[in-house]
C-alpha cells in the first residue's frame, strides 16, 4: 500500500461514466485506456444512430454544458456554527454558494442518497439573476462576487433580450445544475421544477434529455392567485407549473397523499366487527360497468345473509376467490334497495389491515393556496412583506413532500431556495405527522440592498431561524410522546471558498525562476491562511464521499487529536509532528480508512514508509496524506 495523495477534486463524473463504458464493452479500451468510438459502433451494432438529422434540442454553447459538468471544482464549505442552529446535532444544511459548485461538491458525499429535489429557479422573465456561464471561471467569479478575493470586474449578471442569446443563457444556466442534480437522486427519487409559460417548453424538453422522456411523471397546474386581469393583454393567467420527473421511473412506485378532511368525511362512522383496527368505511358497487371486457369467470352467484343467491345483471369486479376472502374478513356489505332487492358493496376501510391510514392519489391540479399565502408568510415571521418579494407558500411544497415522501428519514434538496421556503414546509410537515425528513438548502448570497440582511442567503438563514424559533414556541411544555424522538428544528451552515489547501498553478512559466521560486514558496506551508482545523475537517471529510452530517468524535490518542468520524470508519488526524507512537495507537483501533496532514511527517520519508506498513498490516484499507 502506497502513500497516495487526498484527491481534492470534486466528483470526475466523465471518468466514472468512462469506466462504466469500459465495464460494460472491455473490448472498446485503447492503449492509452481510453475508448475507441469505432470499437463502440461495432459492439452496439446497429442500435447506433449515425445519421446526421435526428431529433434533439440543440442550442448555442451546449457543448460548454458539458465543459461546465466535467471541470472539477477545487472549492471547499467551510462551516459557520456561528450562524447556525444547533449546529453539533443537527443533520440540516444551508450551504450559501454558487450552486454549481455546490453541487459539484457534493457529488462525492451525497451520490444517489437525495429522495426529492425541488427547485423554483429564475423564470428568465429578463431580470432575473442569471449565474456566470464561462465554466472555467465560476469559482474565481464567486470569490470576487463576494469579496473573498480582488474583484477584477466580474461580476453575475441579468439576462436580457437584448444579450442576443436570451433562451440559451438560461438553457446554458439550468444544464449542467440538473444534471448534477439528477446525480444525486436516489433510484426511487423525484424532482418537481416550477416554472411558467415563458421557459416551459424549454425545461420540458431539457428534462427529457437529461433525465428521460419515459420518467416524465406529470406537469402539475398551480392555480396561484384568485383572480386579476386589469393588466392582462389577453387572457387572465391565474396559474403556473410545476413539472416533475424521476430518476426511474420503473421503481418510483405509486404517488399517494394523505386523505384531506373532505375524503375522510365521506367514510361511514357506523361501526362493524372490523372498526376498532380498521376504522369506519364506505362502500361501492361490486357490479362492473359496460367498460369492462366480458369474462365469464366473473359471473357467479353471492350468498346474501337470508340466504338469497345474488346474481350480477353483468359480471363482478372481483373473482369468485376474492369474494370468499372478502366475505370470511366481512369486508363486504349487503344492502337491500325499496323493493327489496340485495345488492353487494365491498367495504373500503379508513385504515389498511396493519392499522394504517389509507391514503389518495394526488390530482395534477393545486388550488386554494395562493401566492399572496407566500407573502403572508413573510409578513408573519419578520413583520414586512418587501423582506423578499412573492416568495413561493410552504403550503405549495406540503403536497410534493407528501407526494415524494414517507415520515421517514428521507432527504430534501433545493439549490435555488431563495428565502428558505422549502426549509419551513420540511419544517411545519415534520411537526404535524412527526416526521424525521432533512433538508440540504443552497442559496447564492445575492445582494438585496438592506443593511439587516444584506444578501438572499442572509434572509434566508434568518426566516429559518425564526420558523424555529415559533415552532419551538408552540410546543413548549408539551411532552414527547412515547418512543418519539426529538425533531431535529436546527441547520449547519456552510459557505463556499477556495479549497483550504494550496493547489500547484501549472500555470506558472517554467523559464520564469523568481515566479517558480515564489510558487515553491507558497508550498512550503500549504494551508490557506486564517483557515481552521475545523475547516480542513470538514473539507476532507466532503471530499473522502462522507455527508457533512457525518457524526464526529474528537478522541485523544497518545495526547494527540484525532477525529474519528462515523465510528471508525475514517480517522482524520490534523496533528503537525506526528510520531511511532500516535501511528500505532491509531493501527490499534483499526479504522477503516485514515487521512493526514503530510506536513505532519516533517519530510521524515523513512517515517512515512514505516507507517504506510503498519496501517496495512492492522487492516487499514486506505491512508491518504493531503
Amino acid at each position: 500500500m502506497e502513500t497516495d495523495k487526498l484527491d481534492l477534486r470534486s466528483h470526475d463524473i466523465a471518468e466514472d461514466k468512462k469506466q462504466e463504458l469500459l465495464r460494460l464493452f472491455p473490448e472498446i479500451r485503447t492503449e492509452g485506456g481510453k475508448i475507441d468510438l469505432e470499437r463502440l459502433k461495432l459492439a452496439l451494432g446497429e442500435t447506433v444512430d449515425v445519421g446526421k438529422e435526428r431529433y434533439g434540442m440543440n442550442w448555442p454553447g451546449k457543448a460548454d454544458c458539458f465543459k461546465a459538468i466535467q471541470s472539477p471544482s477545487l472549492g471547499t464549505l467551510r462551516p459557520c456554527p456561528e450562524e447556525s442552529v444547533n449546529f453539533d446535532t443537527s443533520e440540516n444544511l444551508i450551504i450559501e454558494g454558487d450552486n454549481l459548485e455546490v453541487l459539484k461538491l457534493l457529488q462525492k458525499s451525497y451520490l444517489g442518497k437525495v429522495k426529492m429535489i425541488y427547485i423554483d429557479p429564475p423564470y428568465n422573465t429578463g431580470n432575473d439573476f442569471i449565474y456566470p456561464d464561462n465554466y472555467t471561471e465560476s469559482l474565481q467569479t464567486y470569490l470576487e462576487y463576494t469579496g473573498q478575493v480582488d474583484a477584477q470586474g466580474k461580476k453575475f449578471s441579468t439576462n436580457t433580450e437584448a444579450d442576443g442569446r436570451f433562451h440559451s443563457k438560461w438553457l446554458n444556466m439550468m444544464y449542467p445544475r440538473l444534471y448534477l442534480a439528477r446525480n444525486l437522486l436516489r433510484e426511487d427519487g423525484v424532482i418537481f421544477i416550477s416554472i411558467d409559460d415563458f421557459e416551459f417548453d424549454n425545461l420540458k424538453k431539457l428534462c427529457d434529455e437529461i433525465f428521460g422522456e419515459e420518467n416524465f411523471v406529470e406537469n402539475i397546474i398551480w392555480k396561484k392567485r384568485y383572480g386579476g386581469g386589469a393588466k392582462e393583454k389577453h387572457l387572465v393567467s391565474v396559474h403556473e407549473y410545476i413539472v416533475v420527473y424521476s430518476r426511474n421511473i420503473e421503481v418510483l412506485g405509486a404517488l399517494f397523499i394523505p386523505l384531506s378532511k373532505e375524503s375522510i368525511d365521506r367514510y361511514y362512522t357506523e361501526k362493524d366487527e372490523n372498526f376498532d383496527k380498521r376504522g369506519p368505511y364506505r362502500t361501492h358497487p361490486l357490479e362492473a360497468t359496460k367498460s369492462m371486457g366480458e369474462r365469464k369467470n366473473l359471473v357467479f352467484p353471492i350468498p346474501a345473509p337470508d340466504g338469497t343467491k345474488v346474481m350480477p345483471k353483468r359480471q363482478w369486479l372481483w373473482s369468485k376467490e376474492r369474494v370468499e376472502e372478502a366475505l370470511t374478513k366481512s369486508e363486504i356489505a349487503f344492502l337491500k334497495d325499496k323493493d327489496g332487492n340485495w345488492s353487494i358493496h365491498p367495504k373500503q376501510y379508513l385504515r389498511d389491515e396493519n392499522g394504517s391510514l389509507r391514503q389518495g392519489k394526488a390530482f395534477s391540479i393545486i388550488d386554494e393556496v395562493f401566492t399572496q399565502h407566500g407573502t403572508n408568510e413573510i409578513i408573519e415571521l419578520f413583520g414586512d412583506a418587501h423582506v423578499f418579494p412573492f416568495p413561493k407558500p410552504s403550503r405549495l411544497l406540503i403536497p410534493l413532500l407528501n407526494l415524494a415522501l414517507t415520515t421517514d428519514d428521507f432527504m430534501i434538496l433545493d439549490f435555488f431556495c431563495g428565502s428558505g421556503t422549502t426549509a419551513q414546509a420540511v419544517l411545519d410537515l415534520n411537526k404535524q405527522d412527526g416526521g424525521n425528513r432533512k433538508f440540504i438548502l443552497v442559496q447564492l448570497p445575492e445582494p438585496t440592498g438592506r443593511e439587516d440582511y444584506p444578501t438572499i442567503a442572509d434572509i434566508c438563514k434568518e426566516r429559518v431561524r425564526r420558523v424555529i424559533k415559533k415552532l419551538n414556541a408552540e410546543d413548549e411544555g408539551k411532552l414527547l410522546l412515547d418512543g418519539s424522538q426529538k425533531p431535529d428544528r436546527g441547520f449547519k451552515v456552510f459557505k463556499l471558498a477556495e479549497s483550504n489547501f494550496k493547489t500547484w498553478n501549472a500555470n506558472v512559466p517554467t523559464g520564469d525562476v523568481a515566479t517558480l521560486k515564489k510558487q515553491l514558496e507558497l508550498h512550503i506551508n500549504h494551508i490557506r491562511d486564517a483557515r481552521t482545523p475545523e475547516d480542513i475537517l470538514y473539507e476532507i471529510l466532503l471530499k473522502s464521499g462522507f455527508p457533512l452530517t457525518t457524526p464526529l468524535e474528537k478522541i485523544i490518542i497518545e495526547g494527540k487529536t484525532v477525529f474519528s468520524a462515523a465510528g471508525r470508519a475514517l480517522f482524520i488526524c490534523l496533528e503537525r509532528e506526528l510520531t511511532m507512537e500516535l501511528i500505532c495507537a491509531m493501527a490499534d483501533q483499526k479504522p477503516e480508512r485514515v487521512v493526514c496532514l503530510d506536513e505532519g511527517f516533517a519530510g521524515n520519508d523513512q517515517l512515512k514508509a514505516n507507517v504506510v506498513q503498519i496501517f496495512k498490516n492492522k487492516g487499514v484499507t486506505s491512508f491518504k496524506t493531503v
